[in-house]
């Protein structure tokens, strides 16, 4: 892992391209902007929460909608809750602010490095000047450190958002991002006391954010400064000010702060590692876990579209920065489970815990009923924003949500989480689809007007009369885990009561040839970048390779059909996603190649994805750059689907391998049931496994070793080992071992034979 980083002889010249640094809570993006060092600042709950404009009519309902599509008159559902969206500058995330240093004497830079295993940016001049700048782990500051430098010059620049002034006329729409004078705020003001820059700016509704700087001289040639950024919200609990927070921390120093931010460091890339034999896709993945460590936090917001670091550009950010959960949170978390990151999931988890009230509010509102649904599209506290209804209202977002509740409570297998939080979450979720849908004519249970993001966009017809494959799998889901976790709580009458409506439910659309289907009157029939119609293979795993012939024969023709219609309207995460769906599918070449294709033709060199093809050779029909994260994120999951599989009950190993991989090695990923998992490959075959259990129970292991004899040793919590037994199973066959609480267990192919 050492190796991996980024290393350049410039710094990068847009902030999109810059060295990115964040704890989740606070980010940084270190760059070069002219003649000066740039230092973009940011902190992931600078939000303007201004209702969306008049959305909150009477006409706010599902209901209403469905007698508006049943007219065909879809015109003011559009003009009502879509184009809000796209005409109004807020509710957004906004900016905070930057750092700039005069370099303009000191030279061309000669050296960039971000070291990941400790998570720090260093600079070096050619007349010798060294920064040395981090984000603090788990405090809410950055850190930077200049050697070699002339003290008489030296004043940091606090750059401001322009939040007054001439409109800019070129920006503008959700996706460059509006001008921040339409806002609507007073220009900020900075002031300086000695050493110190505070910058505060009033936001909408009472909202206050503030920057402070401080530096200091700490040796001949040598500054030493902090930089915090802190919100406020009348409703929130108050935090401490940044210029507290700088003034306290000026009184450390850099060396001191920075080995408990590295320690954090060291802590979190011991939780797991990979080694592969794709230099590419190695690099990609450690890259990806690096802004995984840097964007996911408890007690911080969950990941958003570009998380800590909003776009320095002077605009809002793309798509308003927002909570995009109809595909981009969920796939941003995907990596955190086998990853062995739960305590950086639980930040996902507990955002919808806190504003479960106020989704009770909107389910309610918009739907009328009791039980819980999440927008697709919220502000920070969970308020819908409108959009393309179809996606940004849609009845199944806490659906897939709940996938993530169910996702930590089986590989963390913590009773108290599965009682307090996941079942009480999803039993209220199959509580509201119980009351959105309907039974048809044939004794069918649907939804009166379903879709699957984003088809036919915010048309008419993006409504459909029959449900979509994407809602049926996300329904089917619901009620399928609902009734297992209600018997794993031996609440017996409640999980009969799913299994009766999960039973309600029809089949899926499948064609002829035995593929996906978007909906039972529209077949897989165009290129789009999101594979909504697979949702039943992947991430739900209702249709599994290990099924059987009939399940392998429709994920391999949906996956073929999907290739041959071609990525013409994909997005980078969509070869992210598909890497995931073939690694599923036993298709390592297939995985391995959409992933290569995602790092190299959607990636900046700082390995943040950009939607569009960069390369322009065809591989989309989208060659532009807004950068967002699920795409990056979704990547590293790939890799993981790739070395173990765990979601079918047994743990299979290597599932997904190109057949040029021959040594490979990966250390405590985590499976369902509580195991963590080591492995080693040398020359093709499975040599060594180490298994821990983390709450007890029976490992359930596909057999590795191809037929060939292995010893297994079992290592008790106290390190006491036991005899090595000789054992011997057939290729495929399960091996079972009960293992109790912190017992691991250590299989090995017997060399000898």
């Amino acid at each position: 892992m050492k190796m991996h980083g980024l290393h350049f002889t410039e710094l990068a010249s847009t902030w999109d391209e810059a060295i990115p640094l964040g704890n989740g809570m606070v980010g940084s993006l270190i760059w070069q902007k002219g003649d000066h060092l740039r230092m973009s600042l940011d902190r992931a709950d600078l939000w303007d929460m201004r209702p969306m404009k008049d959305i909150h009519r009477k006409e706010f309902s599902y209901k209403w909608v469905q007698e508006q599509v049943a007219k065909k008159d879809y015109g003011i559902v559009q003009q009502y809750f879509d184009a809000p969206y796209e005409d109004e500058p807020a509710p957004s995330k906004i900016p905070g602010g930057a750092l700039e240093f005069n370099t303009g004497n000191w030279g061309k830079v000669t050296s960039v490095n971000l070291t990941i295993s400790d998570a720090l940016c260093e600079v070096r001049w050619a007349n010798g000047v060294l920064l040395k700048t981090f984000v603090h782990a788990i405090k809410p500051t950055g850190w930077f450190r200049f050697e070699n430098i002339d003290l008489r010059n030296f004043i940091p620049v606090l750059v401001i958002p322009k939040y007054e002034g001439i409109v800019d006329k070129s920006a503008g729409g959700s996706v460059s991002g509006d001008d921040l004078t339409r806002l609507g705020y007073k220009q900020g003001t900075i002031k300086r006391d000695g050493n110190t820059l505070i910058y505060d700016q009033d936001g909408w509704g009472g909202f206050h954010y503030q920057i402070a700087v401080s530096w200091r001289k700490v040796a001949v040639n040598c500054i030493e400064g902090v930089w915090s950024i802190s919100s406020k919200y009348p409703s929130f609990k108050p935090m401490a000010s940044a210029s507290d927070v700088t003034q306290e921390n000026i009184q450390s120093s850099f060396v001191n702060q920075f080995t408990s931010h590295s320690k954090w460091w060291k802590n979190y890339w011991n939780k797991s590692s990979v080694s592969i034999p794709d230099p590419l896709l190695e690099h990609q993945y450690y890259m990806e876990m690096y802004k995984f460590g840097s964007a996911a936090r408890k007690g911080a917001p969950p990941i958003s579209l570009q998380a800590v670091w909003t776009a320095d550009n002077g605009r809002l950010p793309p798509w308003k920065g927002d909570f995009h959960h109809d595909l981009n949170t969920q796939l941003s978390y995907w990596p955190s489970y086998t990853g062995n990151h739960l305590d950086e999931a639980m930040g996902y988890l507990d955002h919808f815990d806190q504003n479960k009230d106020n989704y009770r509010r909107y389910t309610k509102q918009y739907f009328g009923d009791d039980g819980l649904n999440v927008p697709g599209v919220t502000t920070l506290d969970g308020t819908e924003m409108g959009g393309w209804i179809q996606y940004s209202l849609s009845p199944t977002v806490g659906s897939w949500i709940s996938q993530h509740y169910y996702l930590q409570w089986r590989y963390s297998m913590d009773r108290v989480f599965l009682k307090d939080r996941a079942y009480p979450w999803i039993k209220e979720v199959a509580h509201h689809l119980e009351s959105v849908t309907v039974i048809d004519e044939n004794g069918k249970r649907k939804l009166l007007i379903s879709s699957s993001p984003e088809i036919n966009d915010n048309s008419l017809n993006a409504w459909f009369l029959k449900t979509t494959n994407y809602d049926l799998a996300l329904m089917k889901y619901t009620f399928k885990i609902a009734a297992e976790l209600a018997s794993e709580l031996k609440l017996y009458v409640e999980a009969d009561h799913w299994t009766k409506i999960l039973n309600e439910f029809p089949d899926f659309a499948i064609t002829a040839n035995h593929e996906m289907m978007f909906s039972p009157t529209m077949a897989y029939n165009q290129s789009h970048r999101h594979f909504s119609h697979q949702m039943a293979i992947h991430p739900l795993g209702l249709i599994k390779w290990e099924d059987g012939p009939a399940s392998q024969k429709i994920i391999r023709n949906t996956i073929r059909q999907m290739d041959s219609i071609g990525p013409r309207l994909w997005c980078g995460y969509s070869y992210s996603w598909l890497g995931n769906i073939k690694a599923r599918a036993r298709d390592g070449e297939g995985a391995a190649k959409d992933l290569q294709i995602f790092a190299r033709a959607f990636c900046l060199k700082n390995s943040f994805h950009v939607n569009g093809d960069q390369t322009r050779s065809g591989l989309s029909g989208f060659t532009y750059r807004p950068f967002t994260l699920e795409g990056n994120f979704a990547f590293a999951s790939g890799i993981q689907e790739m070395l173990i599989q765990s979601y079918s009950g047994n743990i299979v190993l290597f599932p997904a391998i190109p057949s040029t991989w021959r040594d490979i090695q990966f250390s405590t990923l985590r499976t369902e049931g509580a195991f963590l998992v080591s492995a080693t490959m040398k020359d093709k075959k499975v040599t060594t496994i180490i298994i821990q259990s983390e709450q007890g129970g029976v490992v359930r292991l596909q057999n590795p070793f191809e037929g060939n004899q292995y010893t297994i040793i079992h290592v008790s919590l106290q390190g006491k080992k036991s005899l090595g037994t000789i054992c011997r199973l057939a290729k495929d066959e399960v091996i079972k071992i009960d293992l109790t609480k912190g017992e691991k267990v250590v299989l090995a192919l017997d060399l000898k034979k």
